[in-house]
């Protein structure tokens, strides 16, 4: 108890958010550490879908380090789950009643890492009962920590993050990704860049999800979507954006649970707009 008040991301006297933020610095550094040093890439889910010795080794290292202050919770990473969206279905479902769920991206940008395109991140949440109540988004090369507590606020670096005050979409620098589901998501998402290039002042394709997000969180983008995504993908930038002061929807509207996989996140003004733009468009992913 704090001044009456209880709380809840201590356990002990460790903190999950000190765990979290030390973990995905540690393993960021690690992984900036082996650019363009890299032996072997295989591809999983397609060719675009890349894993390096790099991911796995960094999702050893935050298993590692969050076990040793918290053995008795469980943890969900991308280098455990086979690929394709239905095992990763499956691996969450498996997961959803655990008390304290840690959802992990070792590294979200594995095709940007391997090309030396310093556009990746570690993503690092932790799960209370399916809530999420800590979420952690690191970017190496610029040395920037995203972090969020629920209810607490988001901040880089001490500084709170602010989402941006753009009205409308003609204002607003979106941003999207290119699925690496080939036959699945990649074709309803090109129906809604094709719909909301010009709608948009911009859009962006940068190749991190997780980043994205904490870039709508800091203002730097109005909205993002995509179709197709993990929990491991979403989970730490959706509680970022939300303590920021922002929107996280499914692309139909409904509200962001740890199952949803098609992600619509704004600054919560431009909203509406944009989950309008991709009905017509059919490319909502339902």
């Amino acid at each position: 108890m704090v001044n009456g008040e209880a709380e809840p991301f201590v356990i002990g006297s460790k903190s999950f958010t000190a765990v979290a933020i030390n973990t995905a610095a540690k393993a960021g550094q690690w992984i900036k550490s082996k650019m363009g040093d890299i032996s072997r890439i295989d591809t999983k889910f397609s060719s675009q879908d890349l894993v390096t010795e790099v991911d796995k080794g960094s999702e050893k290292l935050i298993r590692n380090l969050i076990m040793t202050h918290f053995p008795d919770h469980s943890i969900l990473g991308e280098e455990g789950v086979e690929p394709g969206p239905e095992a990763s279905a499956k691996a969450l479902q498996a997961m959803s009643e655990e008390e304290y769920l840690w959802i992990v991206d070792p590294i979200d940008g594995t095709t940007n890492f391997v090309h030396g395109f310093p556009f990746f991140s570690v993503s690092i949440a932790l799960a209370h009962k399916g809530e999420i109540i800590v979420g952690v988004v690191y970017d190496p090369s610029r040395d920037e920590l995203f972090v969020a507590e629920k209810g607490k606020g988001a901040y880089m670096h001490g500084k709170k993050t602010v989402v941006s005050l753009d009205g409308q979409l003609s204002s607003s620098l979106v941003a999207t990704g290119l699925p690496a589901d080939r036959n699945g998501a990649l074709p309803i998402n090109l129906k809604g860049i094709q719909a909301l290039s010009p709608k948009v002042r911009n859009l962006r394709i940068a190749g991190s999800a997780a980043l994205h997000l904490a870039y709508v969180a800091s203002g730097r983008l109005s909205g993002f979507w995509e179709i197709g995504l993990n929990a491991w993908d979403i989970a730490a930038g959706a509680l970022l954006i939300q303590e920021s002061g922002g929107k996280v929807t499914d692309t139909e509207g409904r509200p962001y649970n740890l199952a949803v996989r098609n992600i619509l996140a704004t600054n919560s003004q431009i909203h509406d707009e944009l989950r309008q733009e991709l009905v017509k468009a059919e490319a909502t992913g339902f």
